[in-house]
């Protein structure tokens, strides 16, 4: 035990460490920004005169919860706009979009979003709701996956979108039966209005960053994988604003960037990359990944299948989704950003994107040999029984999302009618990617869903949302996984994606002192109350930033 006073001492337990060496504890002693000690009463003993102790009271000490997959600044700044999220009526829209632009009658455009396709008819809303709303000024509303927006008609005329506008190659305008524009732009398409937004300011961004950081701390979150730092769908680049506040000491979090891969362009990238990784790692950020979009969402028919979607009536269409990028380029293209020693994030929903990006993963080591990248496939929505066991056999990491694995609107009306019962049975296979031997990470997609790691934890085993009505069906209840897993995949599991594990992850003597009191232990309770547990405090390196 070493002899000098400890800077923090957390004791009254428990202690769920995450470490196989010591599983469970009941003390903590924290030195500067590291653990010094981990055990039981004789931890107590570094407990000197300006030693800081902390009485558990019987609450557990974790790990701090790593987010693999967020989008903070985007959520940030979407908070101090015209706000849908939490949502789920007409009315509630109409509501929020109706005070908002009463309060701000000086901007030229009403932006935000968060909108749930499950309050219009298909998903699909229109020009003329908004119009009622805000005849004046064009509207830009992002659902909640960020894969369409709701605009109005004098944003659809700002655009010069009509009859005669085409589909671009990656989106679709929704159109009525006259061919007329309803309103909905689809992927691609959202850009044909997004890109005439005002860009938002680095102070705006900085500002959205901060307001992000604040509540991901407040949720026990303690470093994330920003799953896009660049210039896409109209989204501001927010890498300036991670610089800005990693050299001035404002970004508590740690924080891997993935930088952007622009679809439009090649090979001849990779310099530009390799430019911004090195400008880009320093203080607590890091530009190690490149984010590669490889498909779209289910919703709205893009995620990419390897048969087609259903019709309303369950007959099959001539739509397979989008692979954004030729299977043989994405092999190229993660083939050299693996020889260059980037890790690669995938957006990978959809059976085909999913099959898509392992080979690419698959390619790059035959060429490359078994590199230290980690690469990593987000969301998984559809994965075919055959590819499931090459997450293990690649090394590449399961990211999921768990907070979406579970019977709601959008997946009961949008996704399994247009999917069919086969395919709809695929959908999450967490407990069959762990099964088979699968690391699995974990992320919310923020601002698409909740930031709470607790609600994903919650989903990720009862495979229900915590807010159901008593009587809701599990959904798929074969692929749930126990509690410890689900904390580990957002501790352990995402610390290992982001290339922190042997510094975080777990609590341990040596490690960075990163952790999270919660205000119960969850694992003492039934499974169907797990989402009632609340952050109590967060710490990072030995620093309170929550509580």
């Amino acid at each position: 035990m070493p002899d000098a006073p400890a800077d923090l001492v957390l004791t009254g337990g428990p202690v769920h460490t995450l470490s196989p060496a010591r599983t469970r504890a009941t003390s903590v002693a924290v030195r500067g920004e590291r653990v010094v000690a981990v055990g039981h009463d004789e931890v107590r003993e570094l407990i000197g005169p300006r030693t800081e102790v902390v009485d558990l009271r019987g609450k557990l000490l974790i790990p701090g919860f790593q987010d693999a997959h967020v989008h903070p600044v985007g959520g940030g700044v979407e908070l101090g706009q015209c706000d849908l999220s939490g949502a789920t009526t007409l009315e509630a829209y109409r509501e929020r979009v109706r005070a908002y632009a009463l309060r701000h009658p000086d901007i030229e455009w009403i932006t935000g979003g968060g909108w749930a396709m499950e309050a219009f008819p298909g998903g699909l809303p229109t020009a003329h709701l908004l119009d009622e709303l805000v005849p004046d000024r064009p509207v830009y509303l992002v659902n909640r996956d960020h894969h369409g927006a709701w605009v109005n008609s004098r944003a659809l005329e700002y655009a010069g979108i009509d009859t005669r506008t085409p589909d671009p190659a990656d989106g679709r305008i929704e159109r009525g039966p006259d061919g007329v524009p309803t309103g909905m732009l689809q992927e691609g398409a959202a850009n044909l209005v997004g890109a005439l937004l005002p860009p938002l300011t680095r102070d705006e961004l900085v500002a959205g960053l901060l307001r992000a950081q604040e509540l991901l701390h407040s949720l026990g979150v303690t470093a994330w994988q920003d799953a896009l730092l660049g210039s896409h769908a109209n989204l501001t680049d927010p890498t300036g604003a991670y610089l800005a506040t990693a050299d001035d000491g404002r970004l508590t979090a740690r924080v891997v960037g993935a930088l952007w891969w622009d679809r439009a362009r090649g090979t001849e990238q990779i310099e530009e990359l390799l430019a911004r990784r090195t400008a880009g790692t320093r203080g607590r950020l890091r530009c190690t990944t490149v984010k590669i979009m490889q498909d779209g969402v289910a919703e709205n028919g893009t995620a990419a299948l390897l048969s087609p979607y259903l019709d309303g009536c369950g007959c099959r269409t001539d739509n397979s989704g989008i692979s954004f990028i030729p299977p043989k380029e994405l092999q190229e293209y993660v083939t050299e950003l693996d020889a260059h020693g980037f890790q690669v994030h995938f957006h990978a929903l959809g059976d085909r994107a999913v099959r898509e990006a392992l080979d690419a993963v698959a390619a790059a080591r035959r060429t490359n040999g078994r590199t230290d990248t980690r690469p990593h496939l987000a969301h998984l929505q559809v994965v075919h029984p055959d590819d499931i066991g090459r997450f293990r056999e690649l090394g590449a990491t399961a990211n999921v999302q768990p907070l979406w694995a579970a019977h709601e609107p959008q997946m009961d009306e949008l996704t399994i009618p247009f999917l069919g019962p086969e395919r709809s049975a695929l959908q999450y296979p967490f407990g069959s990617l762990l099964r088979a031997g699968a690391t699995l990470a974990a992320g919310s997609d923020w601002p698409v869903s909740s930031p709470d790691p607790i609600q994903g934890i919650h989903v990720a085993v009862n495979r229900v949302l915590p807010d159901a009505p008593a009587g809701t069906p599990a959904f798929l209840p074969e692929q749930r996984l126990d509690l410890g897993t689900a904390l580990a995949a957002y501790t352990a599991g995402s610390a290992y994606a982001n290339h922190l594990d042997a510094e975080t992850g777990t609590i341990a003597p040596g490690f960075l002192a990163d952790l999270v009191v919660l205000d119960r232990d969850p694992f003492a309770g039934p499974a169907e109350e797990i989402g009632a547990t609340r952050v109590a405090q967060t710490f990072v390196g030995g620093r309170r930033v929550y509580g």
